[in-house]
């Protein structure tokens, strides 16, 4: 098992040779995120108070993603290392654990109340790690954030209670506009075919049938069987449209959409969602409210529903 002492040695070595790894700003905590959903969770409860590196960008896919030495060298000189747990880092999931032996490493959805998790259909003792696609679901990640942040600087309780406060407003907002227009989608199209398993959450809250055609990891394969099996569904069930994903290739989609076709059925490309990674930083979808605005607004609007073209907030490009 990997500790902490020995990580901190690597990482002294891997700073000499390294560039741009130094440590962040003396005078802010120092946090790395994996994904970008917990980077802007810790951005928006820590405020000015933090300094959020955030190790998967936009359209990383966390499921197979690996740290590197970059990452090694930042966990192991961070205040604070938040990860999501649920299996959802699984090739970092040893490392992580020890990691978390000597660190002050949390992992913030391992917490969640088991009843309100989805099981996970290849293995007994795990679940669906997407709790994110349910607004009111990751608002308890949000309140896990800011407990570890105050557990890590407890001076600055106020604040961050303060900046989570208003966080857990906005998300409160976001659960209510897709709430509204993802109802004004008709019953009967309300199926949401895509790349993988990832919007199984989104799916229970909203009402909508999920079929993907990988399982909840991108590491399953999707075999022939399976494309052959959501083509005969697409062309029974009179499908209009299936949707890509900014972290998944668009190849069994587009077999898909091949499939259907050969059988005189014509199924469009709705749109492109932002499932296990978000946007570009610096835009509004590179924001967990931003994500979820444009993953209801553009399934709204490619099944037949009523949404503004840009969204919530008139933010979305």
């Amino acid at each position: 098992m990997i500790t902490r002492r020995t990580l901190l040695g690597i990482a002294t070595a891997l700073a000499m040779v390294l560039p741009g790894s130094q440590t962040f700003a003396a005078d802010k905590l120092d946090i790395v995120a994996t994904t970008g959903m917990i980077a802007d969770a810790a951005r928006q409860v820590g405020g000015d108070l933090v300094e959020v590196k955030g190790l998967m960008g936009p359209g990383v896919d966390p499921h197979a993603y690996r740290q590197t030495r970059t990452d090694i060298v930042s966990m192991a000189n961070a205040d604070l290392v938040l990860w999501h747990g649920l299996y959802l880092e699984a090739q970092m999931e040893d490392f992580m654990t020890g990691l978390s032996e000597e660190g002050n490493v949390v992992p913030v959805a391992d917490g969640l109340p088991r009843n309100l998790l989805i099981s996970h259909d290849d293995y007994d003792d795990k679940y669906d790690p997407h709790v994110w696609m349910n607004p009111n679901l990751w608002s308890r990640v949000v309140l896990n954030v800011r407990d570890a942040l105050i557990a890590t600087q407890p001076e600055s309780e106020d604040v961050f209670r303060a900046n989570a406060d208003a966080h857990l407003a906005d998300l409160t907002r976001l659960a209510t506009y897709t709430t509204e227009v993802l109802a004004s989608v008709p019953a009967e199209e309300r199926m949401l075919v895509t790349s993988h398993d990832a919007f199984n959450y989104f799916g229970s809250a909203y009402g909508f049938e999920v079929l993907g055609i990988q399982g909840i990891s991108t590491e399953s394969e999707a075999g022939l069987q399976r494309i052959a099996q959501l083509v005969d569904e697409l062309v029974e069930r009179n499908v209009q449209a299936v949707f890509v994903e900014s972290s998944v290739s668009d190849r069994n989609i587009r077999a898909l959409i091949e499939g259907a076709a050969a059988k005189g059925h014509d199924v469009k490309i709705g749109g492109e969602l932002f499932s296990d990674a978000m946007g570009e930083d610096g835009t509004y979808e590179g924001t967990y409210v931003g994500m979820i605005d444009h993953n209801a607004t553009t399934i709204a609007g490619a099944l037949g529903g009523q949404a503004p073209k840009q969204g919530m907030q008139g933010l979305l490009n």
